[in-house]
């Protein structure tokens, strides 16, 4: 009796022991990730330093630095008279404020600690801490789905993903900083509700999807796809009442929470993107009272009452549709935004709304883009769905489904890759998983019988037969001791003992099982091998698109050539100009892309930005640079603009200039105003800037701003950016005068000239014309057409 109870103790103890180590292990493991997915977003600090990056993150920093001096207060109410002039823009009920309240809280712990940090080094290191908190979040969420093992890996995969990093290197201080992790949070308690089926991880759930409704416009993706999971579920016969208090409360208090956001408002029960979230709430409360019904009545009268309840939810359903269509209805997009109908239809923007087609990150990845960005994940994606199904649960088809989704999306955006990140981490991390389970399981069994082979003179006679030997033997002996220790003392502590041991004893696999599941030793070594050798090649491309690829800031540009590295601080060098050489009042013109950082850094009053939420505003500016130059003059004039703004590459070959982007406001301009057309900016159908540009385009206020004094630089006029010499090379500029072009030409400022004086000569000569004033006002050109 005493051996049984000895090596019951030994193996429990060394059981707790053995998870005490692993829990330790693991924690130290998850501290190390978030270290490495702080660390290696810092090239760009060490590279170059410590500055904001790229042209929105200037409007949050802005915006978060008016936070921090003036309170939250000020802050809602908060009316920005220096952008979209004369118009003005409401901040508070404009803008996504979780990034911004979250960087000004942190702030504001740190100056209560006596951490005495300014407000851009926080803005700059808030992207990559909340990378390290998006990593545990991945590692929660995939253990849920898939054990421990499969979520370290996921996580570590996660840390160092270049998809991810694009948006949160050191600087970029963008919402989607914060919005994957709160993205990625949302699903772990979505999934831990439906695995536990506690109140208090779905209250929690409504909770962190409400910080992801502060913080981007994303969120709309969550109430879609959580929605369509429990669709799924319920139609898969699924149904339990875990998934019951998963959704439920997430759709009453997130709805009501996501209300709460100014910039959201009504539209969280009023818009197309979360109809169908109600929609399968009230199937839900339809399934729900179904299986409550089937289990108070009999057989005979529950198919009455199903009839009955389905026909009153058919009939709900009915009306709930009706009151929807009666609601969007009278919109000409039927309550979906633009946004929104380009996802769904990626042709609707290039067709209807421009301004959204022009930017870059909205358009339709290429392959080399996804090899880019996910790496050899999009290869072990593959095997980590099959592990999903293998056994499927619902964690597991939540997976599945995240993963189908995301494709769809980022194969529609390019910016939509981040949400994509996540989903083939997971998937990534459960394949490496499984697979390095069977390796090391099948490289330990091998081991083992080989040690055991040598250790004793019986030869073995096969892989299976040994392996079943030994399980018979160990069996037996413990079978042995489990029926004697009962004999000698029946009693209760030993009958409970006895259940522990019997449930200790494993279960004899067959021949087939083992077979499946243990692999050759050379071919356990060499899969070994191999994974790490793909794991070293991901960890290279991680590292290498860190440094290079996406640490530069958009605001300081570098080159290397045979005489070493270059820098092009261009862009800080104009908006210096501005902030110590103009007016504090003056109006700058400038195409939309360069808003944000002209009030951010020259605090200058500007016409558009980054927001583009006014398109005729938009298109007012794309006209004027799409129109000669007296016309253009007559636009900015009547805008009371000061100083117009191009940005030129032509010079140093930077292809991010205004001449590429031209055509975008000649389209833009010309939805607005008709009589812009882009055919008499194209030669056959092609752009072009030489001597067989067209005379419309030679003559646009846009060639004349960037090419002017062109040829002066290398006296041929050679565009470095198109490959060839420009067709109009000297001219005169008659209404605008230029103030300041940067050091690498890249940044060109124009004043306007003012209104010259009427001549005393002209006017006698025009009253002896017998002219009225009114005729004269009846005649003068209308600026805008």
């Amino acid at each position: 009796m005493a051996e049984p109870e000895a090596s019951s103790a030994a193996a429990n103890g060394g059981g707790r022991l053995r998870n005490a180590f692993g829990g330790v292990l693991s924690a130290f493991t998850l501290l190390l990730i978030g270290v490495l997915a702080f660390s290696i977003r810092l090239f760009s600090v060490i590279k170059y330093e410590s500055v904001i990056h790229e042209f929105d993150p200037y409007f949050n920093f802005r915006v978060t630095q008016f936070l921090s001096k003036n309170g939250i207060y000020e802050f809602w109410n908060w009316f920005d008279d220096r952008t979209w002039y004369p118009l003005g823009r409401v901040i508070g009920g404009t803008v996504y404020p979780g990034l911004t309240l979250t960087a000004g809280t942190i702030w504001w712990l740190l100056n209560s600690l006596n951490i005495p940090l300014s407000v851009e080094t926080v803005c700059v290191f808030t992207a990559p801490i909340f990378s390290a908190y998006a990593s545990w979040a991945t590692y929660l969420l995939t253990k849920e789905a898939k054990g421990t093992g499969a979520g370290l890996m996921a996580a570590a995969i996660l840390a160092m993903v270049p998809s991810y990093i694009s948006r949160s290197v050191a600087g970029s201080y963008d919402n989607e900083a914060v919005a994957i992790f709160a993205l990625i949070f949302t699903f772990y308690l979505y999934v831990k509700t439906l695995n536990t089926g506690s109140l208090f991880y779905a209250t929690l759930n409504a909770l962190s999807y409400f910080y992801m409704v502060c913080s981007w416009g994303g969120y709309t993706f969550i109430i879609n796809l959580i929605p369509m999971h429990v669709l799924l579920c319920i139609v898969t016969g699924r149904y339990s009442s875990r998934l019951y208090i998963a959704y439920a409360p997430l759709v009453i208090l997130g709805t009501l929470l996501a209300a709460l956001v100014p910039v959201v408002g009504f539209n969280a029960v009023m818009t197309s993107e979360h109809f169908a979230s109600f929609l399968v709430f009230i199937i839900l409360h339809v399934v729900a009272l179904v299986y409550y019904i089937k289990g108070l009545l009999t057989p005979r009268l529950f198919k009455v009452a199903m009839t009955l309840v389905i026909s009153v939810g058919l009939a709900v359903c009915f009306a709930v549709v009706a009151v929807l269509v009666a609601l969007v209805a009278s919109s000409p997009t039927k309550g979906w935004s633009g946004r929104s109908l380009s996802l769904l239809d990626p042709t609707y923007a290039s067709k209807y709304i421009p301004i959204i087609a022009s930017v870059s990150e909205h358009q339709p990845p290429t392959w080399p883009s996804y090899f880019m960005d996910i790496n050899v994940l999009a290869f072990l994606i593959p095997a980590g769905i099959i592990s999903c199904f293998l056994p499927l649960s619902d964690a597991s088809s939540f997976m599945v489904l995240y993963l189908v989704t995301a494709v769809y999306f980022s194969g529609v955006m390019v910016r939509l890759m981040l949400v994509l990140a996540p989903a083939a981490c997971i998937l990534s991390g459960i394949a490496l998983s499984e697979v390095f389970g069977v390796l090391t399981r099948s490289l330990k069994f091998q081991l083992s019988k080989l040690f055991d082979d040598s250790s004793s003179a019986v030869p073995a006679s096969g892989d299976s037969s040994s392996e079943s030997s030994t399980n018979s033997t160990k069996s037996e002996n413990r079978n042995e001791k489990s029926e004697t220790a009962p004999k000698e003392k029946p009693s209760k502590k030993n009958r409970k003992k006895e259940k522990e041991m019997a449930e200790s004893v494993p279960v004899k696999p067959n021949k087939k099982e083992k077979r499946l599941l243990v692999l050759p030793f050379e071919l356990s070594v060499m899969g070994i091998l191999l994974l790490i050798v793909l794991g070293g090649f991901y960890v290279v491309h991680c590292v290498w698109a860190a440094a290079e690829a996406y640490s530069a800031p958009s605001i300081v540009l570098t080159s290397r050539s045979r005489d070493g590295l270059h820098v092009f601080d261009d862009f800080r060098e104009a908006y210096a100009w501005l902030s110590h050489n103009t007016d504090v009042d003056d109006k700058v013109a400038s195409w939309w892309d360069y808003g944000y950082q002209t009030t951010a850094m020259a605090n200058r009053t500007v016409i558009v930005d980054n927001n583009t939420w006014n398109n005729t505003h938009i298109a007012t500016v794309g006209t004027a640079m799409s129109s000669p130059e007296k016309a253009a003059w007559e636009i900015f004039n009547s805008l009371d603009v000061k100083y117009v703004l191009v940005v030129f590459g032509g010079l140093v070959g930077y292809p991010s200039d205004d001449i590429n982007k031209f055509l975008w406001m000649v389209r833009i301009g010309g939805g607005v105003f008709p009589h812009i057309k882009e055919p008499d900016y194209l030669r056959d159908g092609q752009y072009r800037v030489d001597a067989q540009a067209t005379p419309t385009m030679l003559n646009c206020l846009m060639y004349k701003l960037c090419y002017y004094r062109f040829v002066e630089t290398d006296g041929k006029g050679f565009d470095r950016v198109r490959g060839y010499e420009i067709g109009k090379k000297h001219f005169k500029l008659t209404h605008f005068e230029e103030v300041f072009t940067t050091h690498h030409w890249m940044v060109r400022i124009y004043k306007l000239k003012p209104q010259k004086n009427r001549v005393r000569g002209k006017l006698k000569k025009l009253k002896s014309g017998a002219k009225s004033s009114s005729t004269l006002a009846a005649g003068r050109k209308n600026p805008w057409q």
